[in-house]
């Protein structure tokens, strides 16, 4: 039985549109969060690796702004399409300014970095709201498989977070940034290729509106959809307001009371569409609260994995990691090509050119994770040594002969301590008696040693060059071509090889939100088509407990970073990270299904864009929260910055299941 009759073939139950468009998101998603990854590391990496070097607040505060400006565009982009486009030329035009976005910032310079953001903001507003919008266009004839279709669909969304995260990041991390964000771009432009080339499969979901002509047909058609699924009068019973009426008002005459009754009906629908949007609202501005704290993922989080987490594992637990990380790709990888599969079974000989610029990216894709794969079972540690410049601050108290002059000093001192040799600056102060105190600084060269990981095979006594990731003592290699344009650049010579030791890349945690998505989507799907399956709210809740026991657990993990100065284990962000995902899932794919089931048919975008008008305000406020980790921190402790996570969310989560009877009243029927 086909779900949809604009739809004729169907892909594992459901309608085999759904799965292009489940791959149109996921190549975008793979492009936003694939820059996403790279942006603040990019911001405060050092000039040396070709960063900015600005402050963690700096990069936070952009981050916010950018952030936030994406998931305010929406709401114009659904109100533009509602009225004029049409939801699948919004698509089409919202994937092509990405495209642009993602080229521009490729080049890295001030001009077209700012101008790839601003091409990436309006191009997620045309996107964003109005894909979602025909995911819900496919259920109209049958209400009760959409949160299953929503869940598949969100499904695509971290698929595509998960490959953009992992090879984005790891591109822009080992390789150069100009890589990483022009990659992102890359996919892109294919999926939107992919989406165009398959528009067809929709038939008459998501065109340009017709200009109303008044027609008897248009008004029927008009009536059909308002009284489609969400917006059915739930709980008007005809006959009973008849009888009500009948009692009543016996005097009125058959005319009069057929008027009334239309009345009362036409009232009692507006005020279910009214309660509707209320219950929308109420959940959209919840949505704030997970968000906020969820949003930390691409901030705070990500600078706990750079800067307090110890990402260097050694001998049986580097290879341990490397095999894990290596089944972690390759099997959701798998996953997915297995779906593209049985989409290229129901759709290839209708739409093969879309088939064949999907089927493209996945072996670009492949092609890819191979090379990195390849790269990290073959990445060999050295310990090498190098001679850097250094300093020392002299403050000493000394006896001398009170008659010496500020010259005889100088030289009593050289004579007295070579190290007063080197000063380049001097202040002796009288102390008491014969004692005077002496400071000043001197710098001197040093020998030190440290641990490079690279995939290419070196000699004892090679040398190679080297930077100082942020000034902190924190070394990376470069080749000999980068090394040519890197003024800070430090030679060092190797001095052994060492067992197998690898650096986790700090955007890799990232990765983790995205593969338990993919892991679990599919049981969080069953559950909601079983008897299990609780209302919005409770599940909103659910999703907002689990967040805050989430960042409970970093509080938790963050303790020990004072005993440690190494950092603190990855098991408290991959902990973190499992809790977020499966708060994620209890919320986010199911808050897209409300919207399309509770609000009106010729509103739904619009809503749509209200919706994520509210993920706007969360990102903007993660950001500006998020920029304040290095104060709070010093003053209370990084335990206090992710308490404030924990504490908010959890809170929210109970007001909203003592919101749970009064909300369902208002849904009027809708589960």
């Amino acid at each position: 039985m086909n779900l949809n009759t604009n739809v004729k073939s169907e892909v594992m139950g459901h309608p085999a549109g759904l799965f292009i468009l489940f791959f149109t998101e996921m190549w975008e998603r793979f492009s936003y969060y694939g820059m996403r990854a790279l942006l603040v590391l990019f911001l405060v990496s050092s000039t040396g690796l070709g960063g900015w070097e600005w402050t963690n607040a700096e990069a936070l505060s952009l981050y916010a702004t950018y952030t936030g400006l994406v998931y305010v565009t929406p709401i114009f982009g659904g109100l533009l399409a509602d009225r004029f486009f049409g939801y699948r030329r919004a698509v089409v035009l919202g994937a092509l300014l990405m495209t642009l976005g993602h080229a521009s910032m490729a080049f890295e310079t001030e001009l077209t970095f700012y101008l790839g953001l601003g091409l990436l903001i309006v191009g997620n507003g045309f996107f964003k709201p109005n894909i979602s919008t025909i995911v819900g266009g496919l259920y109209k004839s049958n209400q009760e498989k959409k949160d299953a279709g929503y869940t598949i669909f969100y499904m695509g969304i971290n698929a595509g977070a998960f490959l953009g995260i992992l090879l984005c990041g790891y591109v822009g991390e080992k390789v150069g940034w100009s890589y990483g964000f022009g990659l992102a771009g890359i996919f892109m432009l294919l999926g939107m290729f992919q989406f165009y080339f398959s528009q067809k499969i929709f038939e008459g979901i998501g065109l340009k509106p017709k200009k109303k002509t008044g027609s008897v047909k248009e008004v029927y058609e008009e009536i059909q959809a308002d009284n489609d699924g969400a917006n059915a009068v739930v709980g008007f019973d005809e006959a009973e307001v008849s009888a009500e009426i009948e009692k009543e008002l016996p005097a009125l005459s058959e005319g009069e009371k057929k008027g009334l009754f239309a009345e009362l009906k036409e009232r009692f629908k507006k005020r279910i569409v009214s309660d509707r949007l209320v219950v929308i609202g109420v959940l959209a501005f919840f949505t704030i609260f997970f968000w906020m704290a969820f949003e930390q993922a691409g901030g705070s989080m990500t600078i706990f994995a750079a800067d307090f987490t110890d990402r260097v594992l050694e001998g049986g637990s580097a290879t341990a990691f490397t095999v894990i990380n290596t089944i972690i790709t390759i099997v959701p990888l798998a996953i997915i090509t297995w779906v593209l599969l049985l989409l290229f079974k129901a759709t290839f000989k209708r739409f093969a050119l879309s088939n064949l610029f999907l089927g493209s990216s996945f072996v670009i894709i492949w092609a890819i994770v191979i090379w990195m794969l390849n790269k990290e079972f073959n990445m060999k540690a050295y310990e090498v040594a190098f001679t850097v410049e250094s300093s020392e601050e002299i403050n000493d108290t000394i006896q001398v002969n009170q008659n010496l002059s500020g010259a005889e000093l100088m030289l009593y001192l050289q004579d007295n301590n070579e190290k007063y040799n080197k000063l380049e600056s001097l202040s002796a102060v009288p102390y008491k008696g014969n004692q005077v105190i002496v400071s000043g600084a001197y710098n001197f060269q040093k020998t030190d040693t440290t641990t490079i990981r690279q995939d290419v095979v070196l000699e004892n006594g090679a040398t190679l060059y080297m930077v100082d990731i942020k000034g902190d003592g924190n070394y990376r290699y470069i080749t000999e071509q980068k090394a040519e344009e890197i003024e800070t650049k430090i030679e060092a010579s190797v001095i052994r090889k060492k067992d197998k030791e690898i650096e986790v890349a700090a955007s890799w945690f990232g990765v983790l939100n995205s593969l338990f998505i993919i892991l679990f989507a599919p049981v969080f799907s069953k559950i909601w088509e079983s008897k299990y399956n609780p209302s919005a709210p409770i599940k909103f809740a659910l999703g907002l407990i689990l967040l805050g026991a989430g960042f409970g657990i970093l509080a938790f993990g963050a303790m020990g970073i004072e005993q440690n100065a190494f950092g603190v284990s990855m098991i408290w962000l991959i902990l973190a990270y499992l809790m977020h995902t499966l708060g994620e899932l209890t919320l986010s794919p199911v808050g897209l299904s409300y919207v399309s089931k509770l609000a009106p048919a010729k509103l739904i975008s619009f809503m749509f864009g209200i919706w994520f008008t509210a993920t706007a305000v969360a990102n903007y406020l993660a950001g500006k929260l998020g920029s304040l980790i290095d104060s709070i921190s010093e003053e209370h402790g990084l335990s206090a910055f992710f308490l404030i996570f924990t504490f908010v969310p959890i809170g929210a989560g109970l007001i909203l299941i003592a919101m749970n009877k009064w909300l369902l009243k208002k849904m009027h029927g809708i589960r």
